[in-house]
């Protein structure tokens, strides 16, 4: 009797443990992996890398804290890609292939983007690009698991000429046609891709352009450069670069006597105006830069409801975390790529696909249809379809020319989005400033 009793006790035993592992295994399995790969080391890391990468933790973090996409947690695994193509390639590779993970996401270098985003394409595995620009991702590449909400480098390079153009008279004193511009650039897919559309853009409005010369970005002195700029002499000049090129760059153009009415950077390091204040000071008063905007710029009633709040916690965290007194637009970047995904995307591939295999990604972001105003940075999503030139990427996405005043972001173009009357030509009491 005692022994049956012992084995119904033991068996009642085994059924409750039993019963706990299977629960406890079917709550560990309610878990997506996701696998993140910024630069939080070398050069690119201070160029909007690391603001980019804290801009989809903060992401990743508010939507756990919400209990996850459809009931599964984000476990994001965070890597370093080191500002270097192959580590970037290597640490998707182990990601991929010994992380297991669902899917990539992130990526702050165009360098990288490029060759990583057919690597996985061909592996028919998922990925989302949260910062890369280069057109070069996907143009004639007819990639079908990689997808960007991001602006492409085509566009950021024609809107800096539209700028220009619009003020020429005004401002300048100049036709359009008499406008000299120098276009100048890091000679990766990120610079050549902007410089590129710098040039379509610079001769649609027939302007002059003076000099258009690329550089290594990790080159060690620019003096050559700025000696052709100061013997091109440019009223203007459209540049692209990462951090320490810009700060090379804007250091030995000093030093040298160049001088110029406007300054147009491309994103990057120009978006990183806590990093330029730090070392040049009122130095880089009135330097214009082109990227999606910072979120917190906008007036939030022109968005969709709640996407002003939703902002604000971005901003309050990215503050909390950084201690930084500006929230450069890598963050919004990073944030609302990331946001995109993980609430429009995402939830559709497990609902209507049942899923989140590449397959049910891919559809489910071909699905994606976001009104302009639907985005913290105010534009709308809708990606190419197969067979387009530039698969995957988003046709909505647009930038804005930012102008830096006093240690302020002010938006200056377009004027529907204006919160500063652009200053230009630069004022003759900056040290760059035309005569």
């Amino acid at each position: 009797m005692k022994n049956r009793k012992y084995f119904q006790v033991l068996a009642s035993t085994i059924m409750i443990l039993l019963f706990v592992s299977v629960f406890c295994l079917q709550a560990a399995a309610k878990e997506i992996k996701v696998g993140v790969i910024f630069d939080y080391t070398g050069p690119y890391a201070a160029g909007g890398s690391e603001p980019g990468a804290v801009g989809t933790k903060i992401a990743i973090d508010m939507i756990n804290e919400r209990g996850g996409v459809e009931g599964y947690k984000i476990n994001a695994i965070y890597a370093d890609a080191q500002s270097k193509v192959e580590v970037a390639i290597n640490e998707a590779e182990r990601l991929l292939h010994q992380e297991n993970v669902d899917l990539l996401m992130g990526l702050y270098s165009s360098g990288q983007c490029v060759p990583l985003a057919a690597k996985v394409d061909a592996q028919k595995k998922f990925m989302w690009a949260n910062i890369c620009v280069s057109s070069a991702v996907f143009k004639g590449r007819n990639l079908k698991y990689v997808f960007r909400c991001q602006v492409h480098s085509d566009t950021y390079g024609l809107v800096s000429p539209d700028f220009i153009a619009h003020f020429a008279k005004s401002r300048l004193g100049k036709d359009v046609k008499d406008v000299r511009v120098a276009i100048i650039h890091e000679d990766g897919p990120y610079g050549s891709g902007i410089a590129s559309g710098n040039e379509v853009g610079a001769k649609a409005h027939g302007m002059q352009i003076v000099l258009k010369e690329g550089y290594a970005a990790t080159a060690p002195d620019l003096s050559s450069l700025v000696t052709k700029l100061k013997r091109a002499r440019p009223d203007v000049i459209l540049h692209t670069g990462y951090n320490p090129d810009i700060t090379l760059l804007l250091r030995q153009g000093r030093e040298l006597g160049l001088k110029f009415k406007a300054l147009i950077g491309h994103g990057a390091g120009y978006g990183q105006i806590d990093k330029l204040i730090a070392t040049f000071g009122s130095d880089v008063n009135y330097t214009f830069n082109v990227d999606p905007v910072a979120a917190q710029l906008l007036d939030p009633k022109t968005l969709a409801p709640g996407l002003g709040d939703l902002t604000a916690e971005m901003v309050k965290r990215y503050i909390a975390a950084t201690g930084a007194k500006e929230v450069p637009p890598h963050t919004s970047m990073g944030f609302n790529q990331s946001w995109i995904f993980l609430t429009d995307v995402l939830p559709r591939a497990i609902q209507k696909y049942g899923g989140y295999d590449p397959e049910s990604l891919r559809k489910a972001a071909l699905d994606t249809d976001i009104p302009v105003g639907g985005t913290i940075q105010g534009y709308g999503v809708k990606f190419y379809p197969p067979g387009h030139e530039m698969a995957g990427q988003n046709m909505r996405a647009t930038p804005v020319v930012m102008q830096y005043v006093d240690g302020e972001t002010k938006i200056a173009w377009p004027i529907a989005l204006q919160t500063i009357d652009p200053i230009l030509p630069l004022p003759a009491s900056q040290p760059y400033a035309a005569k």
